[in-house]
């Protein structure tokens, strides 16, 4: 199977790219612009391995995007290029837009003319997945959890220009018969996520010494998912969902940011603990909330695991294990992306 995927320099492309191949019939060309958070060095390793090929793109050149597609011939594309972390799109909310609207609108076009180029087997095995968030249903209280006929209500300009682009795709679905299927999942974690991101920060401020920021008093709630995990349901939802459908991924896994922070703090106790001595829960500093900040973001996975028969392998505590022990094992990676201009300040301020 012939794959394009869209951001497999980033967080969970980079996770998916080397999870597809593992296996072996297929072959991947990944199309990322390489912004701040695209990191080639994240596939390092799968560079030399001659069915994987790499093309540094922007989604919102209609030319490039049209010359990949008419080259490559994908079977499949997966798409989760996109501008992801809200504190970011609240300082700078118009590159939001360029990438995650005017790019998937791009992206759908380019990949809709050479749809109608397909004619048999080949017609009939396309697949266009449209990776997005659960952030676009918008803040749940104390109780209940999205599934996939919840009401969008997107609160930061994040998650609008992903409920943007959701309804784009679906509306090429409906409109054209392009053969789409989207996907909505709650917070990822795990190796590889660009140092903005709340477990990151903590893991990083934590090591350095720094005050570990908190938003709040740390109230907010968040179902997380293990990279390794999501990119295993997005390779299943391509391969056996049904076309034209939406499947939640989530981990089963809710937890308070406070609670959250704290586990990390007390896994950095057993993995490295500090050479004075105490505890890095003493480092944790509660500051002031970001605006739109939404309460608890929680996911009913219900329809995947019925469906396709998916469900997350990492539990409650073994996931967050393994992401600080890549973070300790791989400190290079990080500072390598700590030399440049980012320097775990805050974000969204605005």
């Amino acid at each position: 199977m012939k794959i394009l995927v869209t951001g497999g320099c980033g967080f969970i492309g980079s996770n998916l790219v080397r999870h597809l191949l593992e296996s072996p019939e297929h072959e991947i060309l990944n199309v990322d612009k390489l912004t701040y958070a695209g990191n080639p060095h994240s596939l390092e390793d799968i560079e030399a391995d001659p069915r994987y090929q790499f093309s540094q793109t922007d989604i919102c050149d209609a030319s490039a995007m049209t010359e990949a597609m008419a080259q490559f011939a994908p079977d499949w594309i997966m798409h989760l290029a996109a501008e992801s972390h809200v504190d970011r799109s609240i300082d700078g909310p118009g590159e939001f837009v360029q990438t995650n609207v005017v790019g998937t609108f791009t992206l759908l076009q380019a990949a809709r003319m050479h749809f109608e180029t397909l004619t048999g087997e080949a017609r009939a095995r396309f697949r266009f997945l449209h990776v997005s968030t659960d952030e676009v249903y918008g803040s749940l209280g104390a109780e209940g959890l999205f599934s996939e006929n919840t009401p969008y209500d997107p609160h930061s300009p994040y998650s609008a220009s992903k409920a943007a682009s959701d309804h784009l795709a679906r509306a090429w679905a409906d409109t054209y018969g392009f053969p789409v299927l989207v996907t909505n999942c709650s917070n990822n974690y795990g190796p590889f996520q660009f140092p903005e991101k709340l477990i990151p920060v903590v893991i990083l401020k934590a090591l350095r010494g720094d005050p570990i920021p908190v938003y709040g008093k740390g109230e907010n709630i968040r179902d997380w998912l293990y990279v390794g995990d999501h990119a295993e349901a997005l390779h299943t939802v391509i391969a056996k969902g049904r076309i034209g459908e939406t499947y939640n991924i989530g981990g089963n896994n809710e937890r308070q940011n406070i609670d959250l922070v704290r586990l990390l703090c007390s896994l950095l106790d057993e993995l490295r603990p500090r050479e004075d001595g105490k505890k890095y829960d003493e480092q944790i500093t509660f500051v002031t909330d970001r605006p739109g900040h939404d309460l608890r973001y929680a996911i009913d996975a219900s329809k995947i695991k019925a469906e396709l028969n998916w469900s997350p392998k990492q539990d409650h505590t073994s996931g967050f294990r393994k992401t600080v022990q890549w973070y300790l094992d791989n400190e290079e990676w990080t500072n390598n992306i700590l030399s440049g201009d980012y320097q775990l300040e805050r974000l969204g301020n605005s």
